[in-house]
């Protein structure tokens, strides 16, 4: 049995389990547990068995756990009529280094968590999420710390000024952060089912997944395919399981013009279509070629759609949008892309243009521009032109190169594709006197 008699003062209890007066007054005030008697004088006295409680509530947290879960997983145990630390017995060991008062602004927790994946300390970047779920409802930690901390990480991959091994890391740390709260999740409450997937070719899945466990958290069911669905199985998958709501989910401009194509494909099903992903707030005009919902610029907009969605189904009301398409364009592009390459290499072999960036650049851009093409409008790939030209001199590379190599691929256009290609040489040449240096006119 273990002691209910409190003699442990708030010191004690801090240098017994690692955590700091704050959090545990903090976890009293919103959480009623532990609940401390309190002396003649009002100070806090602990009981072996509130020391317990906080370690087998610290032992859920390194399980995935926020501490708000963790709390209403005690008292569904305790009302249940059983005993929490013979369902539980392990106990994780306390954070090494516990955040100070000072620490606790989530942009500081941020910053140290950061900080902890650039230097691949895995048990730092743990702890630290281990404390800030401790202080922060699991929303706010998730969204403030690990979504906007990989969004960091991106910028400064970008910038030259993080190795790609250092994004992947944090990228790992926080996926698996978020698949561990998904499990502990309770079961659904509702009846309404979301699906949720990435269409094909889109591999980028931690904004699915915070979605999916914002749902789940909401008592939603969820359906979560992942990554880089195939529109067949999608729709397989959904004459099975009949969704309330189909969500989407893209990130480039390739995977925006498979949203696109996946979301046709299924709109004979009469569910409701949504999507979302950061290249539609990079592009908004794309929004008008997709018949379906948009989720909103952030999680907090995409959860409402998604809820909204289940519970009362809209088809989207598809005369509002724009139905122009260059797919023979594009389709005669990709008949002609073998010859084109062949001669933008060719045409780039007499200037000081690095060999090993043609190869990179014909796939960069080449798919870019069929995607932008099945989407109705070249100038959608401009986006991740301009991107490009900000890229370079952060890896020590020239922007002159795109303009070298652009040009030549002006050439290559007329010459392979002739009138059926004025959409692609009207829009490159455009483009290009938008101040791109020539190296030489080609007619």
């Amino acid at each position: 049995m273990i002691s209910k008699i409190p003699i442990y003062n708030l010191n004690a209890v801090c240098r017994e389990t690692g955590l700091k007066a704050d959090v545990l007054r903090a976890w009293e005030r919103r959480y009623k547990l532990p609940m401390p008697q309190r002396s003649t004088g009002g100070h806090r006295l602990y009981s072996q068995y509130d020391i317990e409680i906080i370690k087998w509530l610290q032992a859920r947290q390194g399980e995935g756990l926020s501490i708000s879960r963790a709390v209403e997983l005690w008292m569904e145990i305790i009302e249940a009529g059983r005993n929490p630390f013979a369902d539980y017995s392990s106990v994780i060991t306390p954070a090494n280094t516990p955040l100070t008062a000072a620490d606790t602004r989530i942009d500081i927790i941020r910053s140290q968590w950061l900080d902890a994946c650039m230097n691949f300390d895995n048990e730092k970047a743990e702890d630290i999420l281990n404390q800030s779920f401790a202080l922060y409802p699991v929303e706010v930690v998730c969204t403030e710390v690990l979504q906007q901390g990989l969004k960091t990480v991106g910028d400064l991959w970008y910038s030259g000024k993080a190795s790609v091994q250092q994004e992947h890391f944090a990228s790992a740390l926080a996926v698996r952060r978020i698949e561990a709260l998904i499990l502990a999740t309770p079961s659904p409450s509702r009846q309404q089912t979301a699906m949720l997937a990435c269409p094909a070719g889109e591999r980028h899945i931690f904004p699915l997944l915070l979605i999916y466990l914002f749902l789940r958290r909401k008592g939603f069911k969820v359906v979560y395919l992942g990554a880089n669905v195939p529109m067949e199985q999608l729709k397989d998958t959904t004459t099975a399981i009949h969704p309330d709501v189909i969500v989407l989910s893209a990130q480039r401009l390739s995977s925006a013009a498979s949203t696109k194509t996946t979301i046709e494909f299924l709109l004979d099903m009469n569910i409701p279509l949504a999507y979302g992903g950061l290249i539609f707030n990079r592009i908004p005009e794309l929004r008008d070629r997709i018949p379906a919902w948009f989720l909103g610029e952030n999680i907090e907009q995409a959860i409402q759609m998604v809820e909204n969605l289940a519970i009362k189904p809209l088809v989207f009301p598809s005369h509002g949008i724009l139905t122009s398409s260059l797919g023979d364009v594009a389709k005669r592009f990709a008949e002609q892309r073998p010859f084109i390459e062949m001669t933008v290499h060719s045409e780039l072999q007499n200037t000081p243009f690095e060999s090993n960036f043609i190869g990179e650049a014909d796939t960069f851009f080449a798919s870019g521009l069929e995607s932008a093409l099945e989407l109705g409008d070249p100038a959608f790939i401009e986006a991740d032109l301009e991107w490009l030209n900000r890229f370079l001199p952060g890896r020590q590379l020239k922007v002159d190169q795109v303009n070298q190599y652009l040009l030549a691929y002006l050439y290559a256009v007329k010459r392979y594709m002739g009138t059926e290609g004025a959409v692609l040489t009207t829009w490159l040449d455009s483009y290009l006197s938008k101040g791109f240096r020539r190296l030489d006119e080609k007619q």
